[in-house]
């Protein structure tokens, strides 16, 4: 009994004073900050949860949910995670290890055999683990949710046409399409769509009640709308289409219900009802697994870690010389962060509507500082100032292209011949029709449409009918018998069949 006693009287002082190491000036300065840096950053509308030692000490929202209305953002607001859902997808995963269905480094193809690769050894040696950590050789592939709608099933067919773009287990390439495979094994497995096994093992044991696996479920009207410049000026942009998995970035969550799944990560996986995975497990989740380039995040260049790894579904760098765990999501028109300093008990997750705001790295870093390891870097200011010049050089790249148009030509042939089918096994099916003297492409039944005048010679070029899409570029070439075969579609090619 005696050493029963000693140990809740260290605990409640241990308790008691790193509570009051977080006085109520240092609250009032912190959310001072948040804001004058969403304010900077002209973010239309932010949350913030952080949680330090097992508990909430702060969390707040801050602006509006949508430009132009009234409504503001609270802490029951539910955001996008976007790709912070990838940590969730991961450890349903550790479940089902800790269960004896799977092993981390199973054959893929045990589970998953219409998942075929350029490579056949590739195939047959990919594992489970290497679905999760961004290392199989295979370039981005976000074109199968941004140029078509088709079933995840089908990206898994097309993935055998994508020709690798570095060597297997060599190199680093964020990859969305194989957390869709890892999604797709969880519900072979347990016999349930991932969004209800995210529901009943993650969000309802955690008690995340205003947690959603997908828009879709969302049932009230407390969320927030997506954000984007277009030609400078900030405007409410459409959702994008839900994932028919949603492994990869899916889930949405307000501050409040985000807050416990912070703390069970934080806390070994443990909540009050016991913990979701075994310890070595968690463990595993969160040991380096392979490097990721300095180029990966252009905070990099201030940070200057020494050393930069990705685990299972996170990314691991150093700062001031503790181990930083964190992972962003990005969906257009919303982004999030979510952070942790294992080492202090501290962790931070940050919602907002505006795209690619990048305050949310600044207030990661600023979470870290304030209430962990002190100094008075102003990272807002610092990476407003990065990401200004990247800006800026983006807009020198676009002029430097456009000076390079040459002027006074025109197309090889009357824009009829243009128009037509054209088809491609991996990238599906385009439309061209003419629209005046410009050229309307529709890629796979609308997912993409561009109206395009004109650029030089063969090369038509203009904005994208969602213009927070950008520009896009058809270049046509010629057949030997100086008639048109190939369209070029950013990237994507399509042979011309009629």
């Amino acid at each position: 009994m005696r050493n029963v006693l000693l140990f809740l009287l260290v605990s409640t002082t241990f308790t008691a004073l790193a509570q009051k190491q977080i006085s109520p000036k240092q609250i009032q300065e912190f959310d001072a900050y948040v804001e004058a840096a969403r304010k900077q950053w002209d973010v239309p509308g932010l949350s913030i949860a952080v949680v330090k030692n097992n508990q909430v000490i702060f969390k707040k929202g801050y602006g509006v949910r949508e430009l132009g209305k009234p409504e503001r953002v609270d802490t029951q607001t539910l955001f996008a995670c976007a790709s912070t859902t990838k940590a969730m997808t991961v450890a349903l995963i550790g479940m089902l290890v800790d269960e004896g269905k799977l092993a981390w480094n199973d054959p893929v193809s045990n589970y998953l055999p219409e998942l075929q690769l350029y490579d056949p050894y590739v195939t047959r040696a990919l594992t489970i683990r290497d679905l999760l950590i961004h290392d199989t050789g295979v370039g981005s592939t976000d074109f199968m949710t941004g140029a078509m709608t088709i079933p995840v099933n089908d990206m898994f067919r097309r993935m055998a046409l994508v020709k690798p773009s570095y060597p297997f287990r060599a190199g680093f390439v964020y990859q969305n399409t194989f957390y869709s495979a890892a999604g797709r094994i969880i519900e072979r497995i347990v016999g349930k769509t991932w969004a209800e096994t995210i529901q009943e093992r993650i969000f309802t044991r955690l008690g995340m009640t205003r947690t959603a696996p997908k828009r879709g479920y969302i049932t009230d009207a407390n969320l927030t709308k997506p954000h984007y410049a277009i030609n400078d000026t900030i405007k409410v942009i459409e959702y994008g289409a839900d994932s028919e998995v949603g492994s990869a970035g899916a889930v949405w969550s307000s501050a409040d219900d985000i807050s416990k799944w912070v703390i069970c990560m934080l806390d070994s996986s443990k909540y009050s009802g016991g913990r979701l995975l075994k310890p070595e497990t968690w463990t595993e989740i969160f040991t380096p697994q392979t490097f990721f380039p300095e180029d990966e995040y252009p905070t990099m260049q201030l940070l200057k870690p020494n050393w930069r790894t990705y685990g299972l579904g996170w990314y691991q760098h150093d700062y001031k010389g503790k181990k930083v765990n964190f992972h962003t999501g990005s969906l257009a028109g919303l982004t999030a962060i979510t952070g942790q300093l294992p080492e202090e008990k501290l962790g931070v997750y940050i919602f907002g509507n505006y795209d690619h705001a990048e305050v949310r790295h600044a207030l990661m870093y600023k979470t870290f500082d304030w209430f962990a390891l002190g100094g008075n870097r102003d990272w807002s200011t610092e990476f407003k100032t990065l990401y200004s010049k990247i800006k800026q050089d983006d807009k020198r790249a676009q002029k430097s292209f456009d000076s390079k148009r040459i002027p006074n030509t025109s197309p090889s042939l009357p824009l009829a011949q243009y128009a037509g089918t054209y088809t491609s096994p991996l990238y599906g099916k385009a439309e061209v029709s003419v629209a005046g003297n410009q050229l309307a492409v529709n890629v796979n039944d609308n997912s993409l449409n561009a109206t395009l005048p004109h650029w030089h010679y063969d090369t038509f070029y203009g904005p994208y009918q969602k213009a927070w899409y950008g520009k896009a570029k058809a270049r046509f070439t010629l057949s030997t018998l100086g008639k048109i075969d190939t369209l070029i579609f950013d990237g994507m090619e399509f042979k011309k069949v009629n």
